[in-house]
């Protein structure tokens, strides 16, 4: 079976890591959550005071952008520097700046750079907002998952509760729609469906159902002549 770049895009809270890193692993390919490295660059800014009285200090950190180095380890961990952040990026406080500090170009045009090099040699699967419209918009497969505001909503409340964070439904839910209209409505590589992408509905789809869906879309990729 040919080797191919697998591009994933869509709202948050579908589940995009899960579903990318499962099957990435299922066909052997290399993982890229390309939203947990602007999540990481949240930290970076959160950790430095560049964000303060709800305001981000957007030339500083435009001017630190060369001391940020943001990796993953062989098993997926999350890396600022050396330093492993996996749990830190999924907080609040990050969820409510990323669209903000990812809408920023230069922000973009680093993290794009990283997200190119690391699938150049194809054999990828990589997910995020703009990977099939700008990072690699001649990816051989592209995915736009889509699913309802509230069920979005609901499974972003479940994660944090279990994890012991005290947070309101309600807030969650204008996160979600909040975020929605940022990602959808930035100037720099605004969420786009690609023309070409296929569409996947996961509102109510459990995860084996997802896998499946994503093979069989797999197979008529790899399996067409080139």
């Amino acid at each position: 079976m040919k080797r191919i770049t697998i591009a994933i895009d869509g709202f948050s809270s579908c589940g995009k890591s899960t579903m990318a890193k499962r099957l990435a692993k299922e066909l052997g390919y290399i993982y890229v959550d390309t939203g947990a490295m602007y999540r990481t660059v949240t930290v970076f800014a959160l950790r430095n005071q560049l964000i303060a009285d709800n305001q981000l200090d957007i030339n500083t950190l435009i001017a630190l952008l060369p001391q940020i180095e943001v990796g993953f380890t062989p098993d997926g961990g999350v890396l600022l520097g050396s330093e492993r952040v996996d749990e830190e990026i999924r907080s609040v406080e990050v969820s409510n700046w990323v669209s903000k500090i990812s809408s920023i170009k230069e922000v973009r045009q680093k993290m794009v750079d990283l997200q190119r090099a690391m699938g150049k040699d194809k054999g990828v699967v990589m997910d995020g907002r703009d990977i099939g419209t700008v990072v690699f918009p001649d990816a051989e497969l592209k995915v736009f998952v889509t699913a309802d505001a509230k069920v979005r909503a609901q499974r972003r409340y479940d994660e944090w509760t279990t994890k012991g964070m005290q947070v309101n439904f309600d807030e969650v839910l204008q996160n979600v729609i909040d975020r929605d209209y940022q990602d959808q409505n930035r100037t720099e590589s605004p969420l786009r469906q690609a023309t070409d992408a296929v569409v996947l509905d996961n509102s109510y789809m459990t995860r084996d159902e997802q896998q499946v869906w994503l093979m069989k879309q797999v197979e008529k990729v790899c399996c067409t002549p080139i």
